[in-house]
């Protein structure tokens, strides 16, 4: 069904409580799904390093850019659909919001399978073209293939949980398939012996959780705004075109990202040996877990900007996004501190090995420094996808990937380790400073004399050929 519920839904508090409060609620809530997320990513590596040993936890990293790949069609899909859900929601058209939601699915669901397949036929010059060497081959291979298996069930569609504001649903649907994961690791890697293998196991078992618990939520459960039909699932061009114009600087960004990762492992492997790989990938743990926050904050901004915007609130859409900026730096400027001081403790937790923590401790002192402006980039580009505003974002998240981050690598990783932390750091820095710019120009171009945002222009044409022209400003 796709009927409004009686009284008032999850989604139409994001437009009638205070809009800090209300950022509190959901960025918290947010923010301890992703950074429930971050502690399995460390206690993950931990149990692998541990109990396998730096070689395999350096292999298990080589293998990320496979689910970072993953996950930039995730997000996509995620953000994008989102974006026209919580905007659908706030202009009251839930039929809409429904089929945002189902052609999500039906996206990710087609290229899971397709990412699956081709994953499996092409491992081998897949595992060659991510790094791996006649050391971690092995154990990049036997990780490889379990997650690649797992692909379908890789995203719960957190995104558009949070679209309709049900917070503590979304929350769980990290929280449980977490602890399900770290349950499994300890059993499968010490108790049975399944190494690298029974930490793919674990992380394909927490995500199958996941996946199910969405599933009842979008398609079966009854007190929503809206339920997905099979109708949903149809293909429909013009809500296709919209959540992939709008999600598409997600996956530019994500396959970025990737792209990075497996540019910085392999000059790594070739300058640095297996010493640095392992430095890299207990400083890549470390940073995700510390930049949990930021996703968080961003994630719980775009709701709020989505359903307001929708609704023709602008000023709760300009004092969530002030409000979201300033938390961010507070948060990672204090983060960036803490692990600089704290860069030896923090890596030592890791291994025992005295030249790996060596570099690892000097890595990640360097890389702090990039921590304290990572979060800006990414929330900037968040509000503007939230607002169904495409252009800025691929700006911000491809634009800064291929003129900065991508060259300060190529350019400062032949000088060696120390080159790439430094091409890191200085990356995330600059990709700052360019969105802040960008933002600045975009608020700008739409604020008229009096200083005030022009008004929003919500239309909903069913046949139009771009998101554009379905939602513009």
């Amino acid at each position: 069904m796709t009927t409004p519920q009686a009284g008032p839904s999850h989604a139409d508090f994001l437009g009638t409580r205070p809009v800090g409060r209300l950022l509190w609620n959901t960025s918290s809530q947010t923010t301890l799904s992703v950074g429930v997320y971050g502690i399995y990513a460390l206690t993950n590596a931990w149990f692998v390093a541990r109990g396998v040993g730096p070689t395999a936890m350096a292999a298990v990293n080589l293998v990320a850019p496979i689910l970072l790949g993953l996950g930039a069609v995730s997000t996509t899909v995620g953000v994008g659909g989102a974006s026209l859900v919580s905007r659908s929601l706030g202009a009251g058209d839930p039929a809409r919001a429904a089929r945002a939601a189902g052609n999500s699915f039906l996206v990710f669901w087609v290229a899971a399978v397709v990412t699956t397949v081709a994953g499996l036929l092409l491992l081998d010059p897949l595992l060659t073209l991510l790094g791996t060497t006649e050391a971690t081959r092995e154990y990049a291979h036997d990780y490889a293939v379990i997650i690649l298996a797992g692909a379908i069930v890789s995203t719960g569609f957190s995104s558009l949980v949070r679209a309709e504001g049900r917070m503590l649903f979304s929350t769980m649907l990290w929280l449980v398939p977490i602890i399900v994961q770290m349950t499994l690791d300890p059993v499968l890697i010490f108790g049975f012996g399944l190494g690298v293998k029974g930490a793919a196991l674990g992380t394909v078992g927490g995500q199958t959780v996941s996946a199910l618990m969405s599933i009842w939520f979008f398609f079966v459960q009854r007190r929503r705004p809206y339920r997905i039909r099979w109708a949903d699932l149809r293909p429909h061009r013009s809500t296709l075109v919209a959540i992939l114009a709008v999600g598409s600087p997600s996956f530019l960004a994500g396959i970025g990202t990737t792209v990075l990762a497996v540019l910085v492992n392999v000059t790594l492997s070739r300058t640095g040996g297996a010493t640095a790989l392992a430095a890299f990938a207990i400083c890549a743990r470390l940073q995700t877990f510390v930049t949990m926050p930021q996703s968080g904050i961003s994630q719980g901004l775009q709701p709020i900007v989505g359903y307001n915007a929708g609704a023709g609130l602008l000023g709760r859409v300009d004092r969530a996004r002030t409000l979201s900026l300033r938390a961010t730096v507070l948060y990672s400027v204090a983060a960036a501190v803490i692990v600089a001081v704290l860069a030896d403790p923090l890596v030592s937790l890791f291994v025992t090995d005295p030249q790996t923590i060596d570099a690892g401790s000097q890595a990640l002192r360097i890389i702090a420094i990039g921590v304290a402006a990572a979060g800006i980039a990414p929330l900037i580009s968040a509000y503007f996808q939230s607002l169904g505003h495409a252009r800025p974002s691929y700006l911000i998240s491809i634009g800064t990937l291929v003129a900065l981050k991508i060259p300060l690598v190529l350019f400062l990783g032949t000088t060696g380790p120390t080159g790439i932390w430094i091409a890191l750091a200085a990356g995330e820095v600059t990709s700052a400073a360019c969105a802040l710019g960008i933002l600045h120009v975009v608020r700008r171009r739409t604020t008229g004399i009096t200083g005030k945002s022009e008004p929003w222009t919500v239309t909903r044409d069913e046949d139009a050929p771009t998101a554009d022209r379905e939602w513009s400003l």
